[in-house]
């Protein structure tokens, strides 16, 4: 089987971490072409993160950039056809699930159906505190979050959920998801983030784990799924090196894979051998037309050897 891959957006978050100098003048025409470039190359799926508000201690580091992920994928939704929409990661402890629920099945009813509902439990804990949600006990939180989704975010348009955190039912929602069952992935690569995924997902996103991390991390997942007897598949996934190819003429960075189409080819077949189904890449460049240009070229002459 081929390794999917799909990549997180430019310009709507710009940390420090990850940011390449051109996306602080960017903006939406820049997003809506990289995302068309994304759709046009065989992209599995473009990428929105999600924060609420960034504290001035972190600002600087993290930058205050973060676009809604639901504004900004809907608005992507109308300028492209196939690509799928995902959400890396809705911290979905943040609001109560009913909200969640009527976002983003709204956001898949007018995509037809091509959501991705990522979570994650959020680390920012003056985030958790303005809006009155405990960050100690986040992990709980979307525990019970991910469990009333799946409810909301099915085919009943009165859904119900009895939990300890949120009660509804009799209560209706439409647009219902276009799709039957909306994906439902789950991120992080702590020991608990591992065992919600495990338990809880249909799909594993890692946060920044290394190839020689990822076996282990790998057989984790599987060994807990199979101790609780859940057969239904989970798709894993990882995060690649940056990558460029062809022969940079600028300092790309001592991380980054460069090279020619086989040779990155090769290295990334690595991540299926290890168990991975998709992979999240990500480009260095100096400008969009240097990104679209990398993803195209990407899609033509690297993905057919993935």
């Amino acid at each position: 089987m081929s390794l999917r891959y799909g990549i997180q957006l430019p310009v709507q978050s710009q940390s420090t971490l990850y940011t390449e100098p051109w996306e602080a003048a960017a903006g939406p025409d820049d997003l809506v072409a990289v995302a068309r470039a994304a759709d046009r190359a065989g992209f599995d799926y473009v990428a929105c993160c999600d924060h609420v508000a960034i504290p001035r201690r972190l600002a600087p580091a993290m930058s205050t950039v973060w676009y809604d992920p639901v504004a900004t994928l809907a608005h992507l939704a109308a300028v492209t056809e196939r690509v799928r929409l995902l959400s890396h990661v809705a911290v979905i402890g943040l609001r109560h699930p009913l909200i969640t629920a009527k976002q983003y099945a709204t956001l898949d009813h007018l995509s037809s159906g091509r959501l991705i509902l990522g979570v994650g439990a959020g680390h920012v804990p003056e985030e958790f505190e303005v809006l009155g949600v405990d960050f100690r006990q986040r992990g709980a939180v979307l525990d019970e979050s991910i469990d009333a989704l799946r409810a909301a975010l099915g085919p009943e348009e009165f859904p119900a959920h009895h939990g300890k955190l949120y009660e509804f039912h009799d209560l209706g929602q439409r647009p219902r998801p276009a799709q039957p069952s909306v994906p439902l992935w789950v991120g992080g690569s702590s020991p608990a983030a591992v065992r919600r995924a495990a338990l809880k997902g249909d799909g594993w996103l890692p946060q920044g784990d290394p190839r020689d991390r990822l076996p282990g991390q790998i057989a984790r997942l599987t060994a807990q799924r199979a101790e609780a007897g859940i057969e239904a598949p989970l798709t894993i996934g990882a995060l690649t090196e940056p990558l460029y190819i062809g022969r940079p003429t600028w300092d790309i960075g001592r991380r980054t894979l460069t090279g020619d189409p086989d040779a990155l080819a090769e290295s990334l077949r690595a991540y299926r051998a290890m168990g991975v189904h998709q992979i999240q890449v990500r480009f260095r460049s100096r400008s969009r037309a240097e990104l679209t240009d990398q993803m195209t070229a990407f899609g033509a002459d690297v993905a057919p050897y993935l």
